[in-house]
């Protein structure tokens, strides 16, 4: 504590932040000016691979929590978070010209499994799952998963010393091991117990970028049909009604247009990385009923990988529906020279953290995907290729009259 006041005096934090103009070749900036229709960022984008260097590289110049421990305060509109769990204590990070990004620290080691007794919505949240969950949502050419890079974080210099918050700064505190740690502040399971320690200042973390507020970019956040029971004993209609997908036909917007497309890809996209927990979905309102899906919040991904959750698969088994794109870009992940763990293992090299995945995880990504390509075949053999495989045409790149416009 007083090593933390002598900073703040030092650094004059009480005083107001000047005014800083923001420079229009900023990372941040061009990465929320590259989202068009046709995803969060164009093919090969420069801007991305600079955000991803600004996010491991920029000093941090403040510290707070995010909405979903300040829901748990009551400082913000809690119908807005879905079920907030102080457990998996999460920071917004900011960065020079204006950057920000959300922080998950390690909570679980790689080559650890979930535990078979655990309950998906207990289930831990892991920093290398939201990092490998970027590099998959790009191999598999979706573009829906904010850049996220993994680094590893001074907790003291780059949390403590910089928070402006007092009740951040009021769970830190220093193990008996010498290690500097701090825990979330909630109502409920939020304890020393439940603390992440540095090593002793050292943390790995994951870091995604914010996509622009919502006042710019405005974003609806909508309940997944498949969505999950959240209670011990609960099943949903999906889980127990084979035809489930003939009634959800029947409800706008999936009766028409995408969107009942863009989910099977996102169940897809799920079941590689093992997420039972995909309850909402969030859009952004500029381009419509038929604009892609966020991927957002896959840190509850990887986290068994000698067990493939099949019923994640439900969207597509029960609907016998998937792009054209999609299903090529599956088939070519599938061939030997082109086999996804072998592709994932090379671009998960990029990251500072690497390596980010097990060997384990990797491989039953192939797994998966064969599981995948079955269930596509299957559905082809009762209801014939045509109505099966969607002729999708990709949408060229939105001009930048399209794409999401920031204001002054």
């Amino acid at each position: 504590s007083r090593r933390h006041k002598l900073h703040r005096q030092q650094v004059n934090l009480t005083a107001p932040a000047a005014l800083r103009p923001l420079r229009p070749e900023a990372s941040w900036l061009q990465f929320h000016l590259g989202i068009s229709r046709d995803g969060l960022y164009p093919r090969s984008s420069p801007a991305v691979s600079r955000l991803l260097r600004d996010m491991r590289d920029f000093a941090t110049i403040s510290a707070d929590y995010s909405q979903d421990e300040k829901a748990l305060l009551g400082a913000c509109d809690c119908s807005q978070i879905v079920k907030p769990s102080g457990v998996h204590l999460k920071l917004v990070l900011r960065f020079q010209d204006f950057g920000k990004a959300m922080f998950k620290p390690m909570r679980q080691k790689r080559e650890e499994e979930t535990p078979e007794d655990f309950f998906y919505f207990v289930d831990f949240q892991r920093h290398n799952a939201e990092i490998a969950a970027f590099h998959l949502d790009r191999i598999l050419d979706f573009r829906r998963v904010p850049p996220t890079v993994g680094r590893l974080i001074n907790v003291t210099k780059e949390i403590l010393e910089v928070t402006r918050n007092e009740v951040l700064q009021s769970v830190f505190f220093v193990s008996p091991a010498s290690n500097v740690c701090f825990f979330a502040k909630c109502p409920y399971m939020c304890k020393t117990e439940y603390a992440v320690c540095g090593n002793p200042h050292l943390l790995e973390g994951s870091l995604s970028a914010f996509l622009p507020s919502l006042n710019l970019a405005p974003r609806l956040s909508i309940p997944n049909p498949w969505i999950r029971s959240y209670s011990f004993d609960g099943k949903e209609e999906w889980e127990v009604n084979p035809l489930y997908c003939d009634t959800v036909r029947e409800i706008y917007p999936y009766s028409k247009g995408n969107r009942l497309l863009n989910i099977v890809d996102m169940a897809i996209f799920d079941f590689l990385i093992g997420n039972m927990d995909r309850h909402h979905y969030e859009m952004f309102t500029k381009f419509g009923d038929d604009g892609f899906l966020l991927h957002l919040d896959n840190a509850r991904g990887f986290g068994r990988h000698s067990h493939d959750e099949i019923s994640i698969l439900a969207p597509l088994s029960q609907c016998c529906i998937i792009k054209r794109t999609t299903l090529l870009r599956l088939q070519l992940l599938a061939e030997p020279e082109y086999q996804l763990s072998a592709v994932m293992r090379e671009s998960l090299l990029q990251d500072p953290l690497a390596p980010v995945l097990t060997e384990p995880h990797l491989l039953a990504l192939d797994r998966r995907l064969q599981l995948i390509l079955g269930a596509v075949r299957k559905c082809i053999d009762t209801h014939g290729e045509a109505k099966v495989v969607a002729n999708d045409t990709r949408q060229p790149e939105a001009p930048a009259s399209d794409g999401v416009k920031l204001s002054t």
